[in-house]
C-alpha cells in the first residue's frame, strides 16, 4: 500500500513540475525547439534542473542497500546504440516538435480535458498500440518455430 501512495504522490508532483515549469504549454515547447528562430531558452533550465535533481538524490538512493518499496534495484543494462533507438528518438523528436507535447505533458495536459490535449493522447496511445502489435510480429519472425510434431496412436 505504501508502494502505491509512494506511486500516486510522484505522480502528482510530476505532474504539477510539468505544469508550474511550462512544459505543458505547446506555445513555449515548439518555441524551445526552434533553435533556428526566436528560441526560448527557458525549458533548458528545466531538463538541467531535473538531470541535477536526478543526479543528486539517485547518489544517495544507490547507496541503501536495497529501495525503500522494494527488495532490489532495477537499473538498467544496455548502453548501446542501436538503429531501434536511433529511429525511434527521431520519431519521437518529429511528434514533439509537430504536436508540442511528449508523453508526460500530454497525459498531463489530457486531464484539462482540452481537445489538441484529447487527440495528441489519443494519437499517442494509437501509436503505442501500433508499436506493439509490428513488435510482437518482428518478435515472432525473429523465434524460430519448433515443428510440430505428430503423434501417433496404435490401432
Amino acid at each position: 500500500m505504501k508502494s502505491l501512495t509512494t506511486i500516486f504522490l510522484a505522480g502528482i508532483i510530476f505532474a504539477l513540475g510539468l505544469g508550474i515549469s511550462g512544459m505543458t504549454d505547446t506555445n513555449k515547447v515548439i518555441g524551445f525547439l526552434n533553435l533556428a528562430g526566436d528560441w526560448d531558452v527557458s525549458l533548458a533550465f528545466v531538463m538541467i534542473g531535473a538531470i541535477g535533481m536526478h543526479l543528486a538524490l539517485f547518489r544517495l538512493i544507490l547507496k541503501r542497500s536495497a529501495p525503500v518499496f522494494g527488495s532490489e534495484f532495477h537499473l538498467p543494462t544496455r548502453k548501446d546504440i542501436d538503429t531501434r533507438l536511433v529511429i525511434g528518438s527521431a520519431l519521437f523528436g518529429v511528434g514533439w516538435g509537430l504536436g508540442g507535447f511528449c508523453p508526460g505533458p500530454g497525459i498531463v495536459s489530457g486531464a484539462s480535458l482540452g481537445v489538441e490535449a484529447l487527440i495528441f493522447v489519443a494519437g499517442m496511445t494509437g501509436g503505442m498500440l501500433v508499436f506493439h502489435q509490428l513488435d510482437a510480429a518482428l518478435q515472432e519472425r525473429k523465434t524460430p518455430h519448433a515443428k510440430p510434431t505428430r503423434t501417433t496412436s496404435a490401432t
